[in-house]
């Protein structure tokens, strides 16, 4: 929530704007027997009041739980609010509320539409010490907070979930899920989750509360955010982000020097964890944070002294990657959210095996070592962190077994989302290269080539390869998928490459095959070869709606590679096919749609080592090039 506010000059000017009449008389309606619970919370509570968790209740407008005032919910009670920018529930200085959720019967308040946004969750407005002074007026409906009490007690908040908070104030700021104005250290939270809000999870504005076993999900702000010189501790904490964000934590103002107990969040769509504006900081012990792109943001150029973490002064060239310090299972009382977070090990020597219910996260590079096998299930997501060092490949001797299926693949992704995030899935095999024996590839000196072209590396079936293509030096980037000498005995089918940067994939020798490939939009060439590759593609799919290089590219030396059943369309013009040197291939049923040029003979090379249907071309105008089309009606996995 941005920080807008000034100072009350009358408090009882103030406090007359909302005398809005509505004591403990209007908690029920007339009825002939017994009095009827009123269900809608609105107005002013004057005098105590317990809910009926056998009711549910709706916000239709503020309700104000004035000074002297309790508010108790019981466990298992249901507030549904409407949608509009004056539903919210706050409690005043001197109020209180009492939360009484269990792990089983957690008190629930949310929208009736479930849409971030809808309504302005819950406030708590305290007496304890912010660096705005004394008798604040707050940004929301004139609430007054702010005062000398660090020790004020606003209630007791256990196990609540708050849904769908974060309407829209004024052009400059929204409510949060939580909001916790110069709230004191007598007030008690603990297990309090915040999930699908439109502005931040829990705003500390001031004061020293604390807060236990925090739970946020894709709130689209900050999950975590204080200012106005807040000095409380939350421990066991833990963010969930597969949506676009701001932060998972943004500090701002004087640094007061709150404490982070236990935090760990975790990023499928990468973005920022932690910013610190202005002056501001934190102790922080026990932080993972896995699959952002920043750690650490220092908006303002803040001292890094201010942030200490884990005994250090903070370094944002850190990865701050360790195993969670917080564990999801604790909060299955209040999200479906069952996917764990895992980090791919740096090397893989034994047989390793993933688990599909867990999200592996890439922070580097992942080598499975001779001897090594990773075996990955159907469904199993990775997702990679942005760098030039973060790709999976598998040795000299190593294996992968990659086990989807046409409805449930396996996914490989940056967390970003962007062409070049990442360098994708590298196989080195023993398989023949021109370039002799034990070459050394262009990435990270892996070893590949021998005199074995029956070599196998292992099992690729139904997996799904997105962003990859990151710049490897100012000469070379990385592919989708990578052949080195891959061998004839790794089998390699229901394949998808889709907004890589480079190619979709590229045989370096070998005699690998591979069945059922689609390409969509790299910007590179699609399908690359060198070094005298000689396996067979069959079932091929390429689509090009952006701009691009090639739909095949073929370079050295020809050992006529095998290209069965070839389909590429183009919205946009360009090459289908180039040919390098001296090299070739033979081609069984090829269509090209709508290319500018059909083939490129780039260095001159013999026509006649590009054999279509039976026939070597003639001319690279030659009208041969118009075949059945590959059906991909029934490849559910490409969209995946």
């Amino acid at each position: 929530m941005k920080k807008f506010k000034k100072f009350a000059i009358s408090i009882a000017a103030v406090s007359t704007l909302f005398l809005v009449g509505c004591g403990s008389d209007d908690d029920f309606t007339s009825g002939e027997d017994d009095p009827i619970e009123n269900t809608q919370l609105t107005g002013a509570l004057e005098s105590d009041r317990i809910l009926d968790p056998s009711v549910q209740y709706t916000v239709s407008g503020a309700y104000l739980v004035k000074s002297g005032a309790k508010l108790t919910i019981p466990a298992g009670t249901v507030i549904v609010s409407q949608v509009g920018t004056d539903k919210y529930i706050a409690v005043e200085q001197g109020g209180k509320i009492d939360i009484q959720g269990t792990s089983s019967s957690p008190v629930v308040m949310r929208s009736e539409s479930n849409n971030p946004g809808d309504w302005g969750g819950l406030l708590l407005c305290g007496k304890a010490k912010t660096t705005e002074g004394v008798n604040v007026i707050a940004e929301v409906g004139g609430l007054i907070y702010g005062g000398t009490d660090d020790a004020d007690n606003s209630g007791s908040i256990e196990y609540l979930i708050i849904k769908n908070a974060g309407a829209q104030i004024n052009t400059d700021s929204q409510y949060n899920g939580l909001t916790l104005y110069s709230v004191g250290s007598g007030t008690h939270i603990s297990n309090i989750a915040v999930l699908d809000g439109a502005d931040d999870g829990v705003e500390f504005f001031g004061g020293t509360v604390s807060a236990t076993n925090l739970y946020f999900e894709n709130n689209e702000d900050d999950s975590v955010d204080w200012t106005e010189g807040w000095n409380g501790t939350i421990t066991n904490t833990y963010v969930s982000h597969s949506a676009p964000f701001s932060t998972a934590i943004e500090a701002d103002g004087d640094n007061n020097n709150p404490k982070v107990v236990n935090f760990t969040a975790v990023s499928t769509v990468g973005g920022t964890a932690l910013q610190f504006k202005k002056q501001s900081g934190a102790t922080i012990d026990g932080l993972s944070l896995l699959g952002y792109n920043t750690r650490i943001d220092m908006k303002d150029n803040g001292p890094l002294a201010n942030v200490i973490i884990d005994g250090e002064a903070a370094d944002p060239s850190k990865g701050y990657n360790a195993p969670a310090t917080v564990d999801l299972a604790m909060f299955a009382w209040a999200t479906s959210n069952n996917s764990d977070t895992s980090v791919l090990p740096n090397a893989i020597t034994g047989t390793t095996e993933l688990d599909a219910s867990v999200v592996y996260l890439l922070q580097g590079t992942t080598l499975v070592k001779s001897g090594g096998k990773l075996v990955i299930p159907a469904g199993t997501i990775i997702i990679s962190e942005t760098g030039t060092d973060k790709y999976i490949a598998v040795e000299q001797g190593g294996e992968i077994e990659i086990k989807g299926t046409n409805d449930n693949p396996v996914v490989m992704k940056s967390a970003g989302g962007n062409p070049g995030d990442w360098g994708g899935l590298l196989l080195c095999g023993e398989g023949i290269t021109t370039e002799g024996i034990d070459a050394i590839a262009e990435v990270g000196g892996l070893v590949y080539g021998g005199n074995n072209n029956s070599d196998s590396s292992g099992s690729i079936d139904y997996l799904v390869i997105r962003g990859a293509g990151a710049q490897i030096n100012t000469d070379s980037q990385y592919n989708g998928l990578t052949l080195y000498s891959v061998g004839s005995g790794t089998h390699i089918a229901n394949v998808a490459v889709i907004d890589g940067a480079d190619d979709g994939i590229e045989f370096f020798g070998g005699a690998v095959s591979a069945t059922n490939l689609y390409f969509e939009n790299n910007e590179d060439d699609s399908v690359d070869w060198t070094e005298g590759w000689n396996g067979t593609i069959t079932n091929t799919y390429v689509s090009h709606s952006a701009a691009f290089s090639t739909a095949i590219e073929a370079d050295g030396d020809n050992n006529n590679p095998k290209i069965v059943n070839f389909t590429a369309v183009s919205t946009v013009g360009g090459t289908a096919l180039q040919f390098k040197k001296q090299s070739g291939a033979t081609f069984t049923n090829i269509l090209l749609t709508d290319y500018a040029t059909n083939v490129d003979m780039k260095d001159n090379g013999p026509l006649a080592n590009v054999i279509v249907d039976g026939t070597p071309l003639t001319t690279p105008q030659d009208d041969v090039f118009n075949g059945t089309a590959v059906d991909i009606s029934g490849w559910n996995w490409i969209s995946k």
